[in-house]
């Protein structure tokens, strides 16, 4: 495979984040009647765009220190990122289904999955790095620690799927509550 500079990679990755979130403002559509009773009607898409916005937003900001921490460009650091990429690929698909069919569980549950499965990207590319920093135990420690953070993520969204055909509010809690704990971005190790 032919060696991708970091600089490659991160500017993919924030053109198709970029594309990401316009396609999905471009769903989102103003109500039919300039009234209030109308906008209360599309609160619904609009509160799962925000939610998508968010999560992509903070995916954005974790992932450049992430790819800044990586010692070498890797066919494992590139293919774990182009799963992510993909599976984000779908948070306009999900966003708008929810947000149009947000009391069906199947769409939420749709929603839940794909978050679960860019969160597990996440975690793909920080093994990555855990295996790059393996003769850094101080790295390792702080790798470890946020993968089980991101392990309490995944397993939270991964719940959100049946809890969906249990109770939708459920897991639109948990949509609402994991954005809220990854807003700030993560810290970082002296030496990153």
């Amino acid at each position: 495979m032919p060696q991708m500079t970091k600089a490659r990679l991160e500017f993919f990755s924030d053109g198709v984040m970029a594309i990401l979130i316009t396609i999905m403002v471009l769903e989102l559509r103003a109500p039919a009647e300039p009234t209030l009773s109308a906008l209360l009607h599309t609160a619904p898409e609009f509160l799962t765009y925000a939610i998508s916005f968010l999560v992509i937003a903070i995916i954005w900001v974790n992932h450049y220190p992430l790819i800044h921490a990586a010692r070498a460009q890797t066919a494992r650091l590139v293919w774990s990122n182009f799963y992510l990429l993909f599976w984000m690929s779908f948070v306009p698909f999900v966003t708008e289904f929810t947000g149009r069919d947000y009391r069906e569980p199947l769409a939420v549950a749709l929603y839940g999955l794909d978050l679960f499965l860019c969160t597990s990207g996440f975690y793909f590319l920080r093994m990555e790095l855990i295996r790059q920093s393996r003769d850094d135990m101080t790295l390792v420690k702080y790798h470890n620690g946020i993968q089980r953070r991101s392990a309490f993520a995944a397993a939270l969204y991964l719940l959100s799927v049946p809890l969906a055909y249990l109770t939708i509010y459920a897991s639109f809690a948990i949509f609402v509550l994991l954005p809220a704990l990854y807003f700030l971005p993560e810290k970082t190790v002296a030496g990153e």
